[in-house]
């Protein structure tokens, strides 16, 4: 029994050794690029950077910590956010045609299908900007 009990122990200090190995050389929660999310670019074969390159978009802009501009997005941008999905897409992009864009989040709150989780969701993802034309922006 005395055996048993000591290869437990053993056993049991190996995983708490191994938890404190993995925690020591688990990468960091510092920012891997130096400048800010709308600075950074993709080089052609797909690696984020702060130098030259590609703007990213989709969903490579918000992986990226950028948020998506509520008053140029696309439909097919909005439907890719999480909790939009294509029917409250249309909403938004027809709500927004009828007001000329959205001034502020009660406007979208007031969009038929947003409601309170749905528009925490949206503040985060997408910003305010001002009304613009129907090119795609992140």
């Amino acid at each position: 029994m005395a055996g048993r009990t000591a290869a437990l122990a053993v056993v049991a200090l190996g995983f708490v050794g191994a938890g404190w190995g993995a925690r020591w050389i688990w990468p960091s929660q510092a920012a891997s690029l130096a400048c800010e999310p709308a600075q950074v670019r993709l080089t052609s074969d797909g690696i984020a950077t702060c130098g030259p390159g590609a703007v990213p978009t989709g969903g490579q802009a918000l992986a990226l910590g950028r948020k998506l501009d509520l008053n140029r997005a696309l439909e097919s941008e909005l439907a890719r956010l999480p909790g939009v999905g294509p029917r409250l897409a249309r909403s938004l992009v027809d709500a927004r045609a009828s007001r000329g864009g959205f001034t502020d989040w009660a406007q979208v709150d007031a969009v038929s299908g947003v409601g309170s989780a749905r528009l925490e969701t949206l503040r985060a993802a997408t910003d305010l900007g001002p009304s613009a034309g129907d090119e795609a922006v992140w």
